[in-house]
């Protein structure tokens, strides 16, 4: 019995200790978490979230509505489907063998999809796909994410990761934390495909300020949301708009006006913040089976953001049937969609007062 304990042990710390993984892990300072106090202070203002569209799909990861009211999103099925204002009658637009994630509609009324396996797509409402483009600088997109569309039609969008695709989950790409992330521009003019920014830790979120000057592009294994000028004196520099986070960012929209609405996955894991700079424990622990791993906690979280970085909004809710993880937030007709990459049904409630 004892050998066949020690020759277990053996086994077990061989596997935790020397089995190949698929990630590379990279060393970095996590900088330490702000406390869920002041301007992040935990309520419960998204315990009166309504569910909508309960038996249409799962994962409805973000959500935009039409100028007549009607709804729109992805599945993790594939579809595209459409839905009355208050989640009834839903119409499938289109199945594109994919995961799609962020969309938004074009000047043609089409919609312009980021798909994570397929590339970013125009779909018509009579289910037409066609592909715009999968790659950038001789590198193909692994987790076409999310997108906002400008005036004169340039379409900016997040390739999250050039190595790790949906298949293999954003948590490979944040644990490796090797920059595999960027934001890009595609013309649908001449098809050019321009690379605005690499090397982002998981580019994700992305929104065009108001006047259309800058755009920004959340950093999920960051915890930051970065700003590149488009016009101006700065034109095509980045800085930081919003450093240290309280959560771990997903999509980002505007709401064309005063707000920016940053959809937070989970607050920030402090496991996953002290081994940041150590790559071995990464790879040990990418070793555990999942449920052994740092894990989200169950907490809906949504910030709004004034146009110079201030918190305008604090939502949150951390009770047992939260509507989590929130993974888009946006607003249309004063209320306020809620996508989630894993309920099953979409989040909406009317657009709150700032927070006090």
């Amino acid at each position: 019995m004892k050998r066949i304990l020690l020759a277990t042990t053996v086994a077990v710390l061989a596997y935790l200790l020397f089995w190949p993984v698929p990630i590379d892990p990279v060393a970095w300072d996590a900088p330490e978490a702000p406390e869920l106090a002041g301007p992040y202070a935990t309520n419960d203002r998204l315990a009166d979230v309504e569910r909508v569209g309960e038996t249409v799909g799962v994962g409805p990861e973000e959500v935009i509505a039409d100028d007549d009211g009607y709804l729109y999103t992805g599945y993790e099925d594939g579809r595209i489907v459409r839905l009355d204002a208050d989640g009834d009658n839903p119409e499938v637009i289109a199945d594109t063998g994919g995961r799609p994630f962020g969309m938004a509609f074009d000047a043609n009324d089409d919609l312009i999809v980021a798909d994570g396996y397929e590339g970013l797509l125009r779909v018509t409402l009579d289910g037409d796909i066609e592909v715009l483009t999968t790659e950038a600088g001789g590198v193909p997109f692994r987790f076409t994410n999310n997108l906002d569309i400008a005036s004169d039609g340039t379409i900016y969008f997040s390739d999250a990761s050039s190595k790790f695709g949906p298949a293999m989950k954003a948590r490979d790409d944040v644990f490796e934390h090797g920059g595999h992330g960027r934001l890009l521009a595609f013309d649908p003019d001449t098809g050019d495909t321009t690379v605005l920014l690499d090397g982002l830790q998981f580019a994700n979120g992305v929104a065009l300020a108001p006047d259309e000057a800058s755009v920004l592009v959340a950093e999920t294994g960051r915890y930051t949301i970065v700003r590149y000028w488009l016009e101006g004196e700065r034109a095509g520099e980045d800085e930081l708009f919003y450093e240290n986070l309280p959560g771990i960012p997903d999509n980002l929209s505007s709401n064309g006006e005063d707000t920016y609405w940053l959809a937070l996955f989970a607050p920030r894991n402090a496991a996953l913040d002290a081994m940041s700079e150590y790559p071995f424990l990464r790879r040990v622990a990418f070793r555990l089976p999942e449920v052994l791993q740092p894990q989200p906690a169950a907490h809906a979280f949504v910030l709004g953001l004034s146009l110079d970085g201030e918190v305008t909004h604090n939502l949150q809710d951390t009770g047992d049937d939260s509507f989590h993880p929130v993974t888009g937030a946006v607003e249309a007709d004063g209320r306020l969609y809620l996508g989630s990459l894993e309920e099953g049904a979409i989040g909406v409630i009317d657009v709150p007062e700032p927070t006090e």
